[in-house]
């Protein structure tokens, strides 16, 4: 029985790989430059690499990019075949925004598209330009793009502890995990900086408040090596998927990340869980357990926004969440531990108050389930 399952789980994979392969062969290939800071030169590379497409005889186009009144940058763009923006009216002020409709209808083999955390005028097409970048590449468009660390959602709170700062603007990690190819651009935190006083990155008037906050010699140092580690893992990811035989990587992690309606700590767990899922090459389920205190006639208008915010973020990051209606939270996490043949549950660190929910001999009791089912617990600080 046990290998009739493993056979059928085999065949499933295969299927899987070979649709996927399908797709992969209709969609434009997509590279990411990544930077650890605004002015390692990602947008200066993007062109000079648009420059040598084009002088190759490839059709390129550039469907955004931001020069920030940059010399270097701008003189980059001359020469090359720009689309139009488009201009929206928005609030009574005309914006303008990538053109997304004349990109596909244009259709060239290469686009090359900026700012891919960049968030959209209100009534595009997308909220995001990422999802844009994603339309692109399901036409068959080929795509370069480019953003900075601080930008990829997994890492918002290593962001937050270094910078002392939240990125509102993000990219949910699948969106690197869609590319073919992650680039870093690197600078020593030295010639960063003199890059700064040159007034390479910035106007004059903005250099010291520059040097004072986010420019400091500690913050780039810590984010060139978040920027160095992540391209590093896409490469392993990379390797390990295409490279190292399936036969190889038999054994498959299933983990839950187990939520509550906490504004801060559940949105800790998903980030934590989305990456530790990635790092194994594997998907991640997140579960919330509704009491019948958070009933949907008794729970608070500002407790329902935070799960919302939630249910939001495991979508963005690629897993799948399940939601569960019970009065007893540790009974319904192991049901959903062995009916989804779960190996590692995540959950925030207990607060043993609670009194309805984990009472000493109850959390004994889950304990002694979970190591019954050979399942690894992870409990992350509150």
């Amino acid at each position: 029985m046990l290998k009739s399952n493993k056979a059928m789980a085999n065949r499933e994979e295969s299927v899987r790989h070979f649709l996927n392969l399908i797709k992969r062969s209709q969609r434009g290939v997509f590279k990411i430059y990544i930077g650890m800071i605004a002015g390692v030169g990602k947008t200066y590379k993007m062109l000079q690499e648009a420059h040598e497409m084009l002088d190759n005889g490839i059709d390129v186009q550039i469907g955004y990019v931001e020069t920030h009144g940059r010399a270097g940058t701008e003189a980059q763009l001359q020469g090359l075949p720009v689309i139009p923006r488009k201009k929206i009216f928005y609030k009574g002020k005309e914006l303008e925004e990538m053109d997304l409709d004349a990109i596909l209808q244009l259709h060239p083999e290469l686009v090359i598209v900026d700012e891919l955390a960049h968030t959209n005028v209100g009534g595009s097409r997308n909220e995001k330009r990422w999802q844009d970048v994603m339309d692109l590449l399901e036409a068959g468009i080929n795509v370069i793009s480019a953003v900075n660390i601080q930008h990829i959602e997994s890492l918002n709170e290593d962001i937050k502890g270094i910078a002392g700062i939240e990125v509102k603007e993000r990219i949910p990690d699948k969106v690197l995990e869609e590319a073919d190819e992650v680039v870093n651009i690197d600078l020593t935190a030295e010639e960063l900086i003199n890059r700064l006083k040159a007034g390479k990155i910035y106007k004059a008037e903005k250099i010291q408040t520059a040097l004072d906050n986010f420019f400091k010699t500690e913050n780039i140092l810590q984010l060139r090596e978040l920027a160095l580690k992540e391209v590093a893992f896409r490469v392993e990811r990379k390797v390990e998927t295409e490279v190292i035989p399936e036969e190889k990587a038999v054994h498959r992690e299933v983990y839950l990340a187990c939520i509550s309606s906490n504004e801060k700590t559940p949105r800790h767990i998903i980030r934590r869980m989305a990456r530790l899922a990635s790092r194994y090459n594997t998907d991640f389920m997140t579960l919330y357990v509704q009491t019948p205190s958070e009933s949907p006639d008794r729970i608070n208008l500002s407790v329902q926004r935070h799960l919302l915010n939630h249910f939001k973020l495991v979508t963005e990051l690629g897993g799948e969440l399940i939601q569960v209606a019970a009065p007893d939270v540790i009974q319904a996490v192991l049901d959903v531990c062995r009916e989804r043949h779960v190996t590692t549950v995540c959950i925030g660190q207990p607060t043993f108050n609670w009194s309805k929910i984990f009472k000493i001999h109850r959390y004994a009791y889950f304990l002694k389930n979970l190591s019954e089912m050979d399942i690894k617990l992870i409990i992350f600080p509150q």
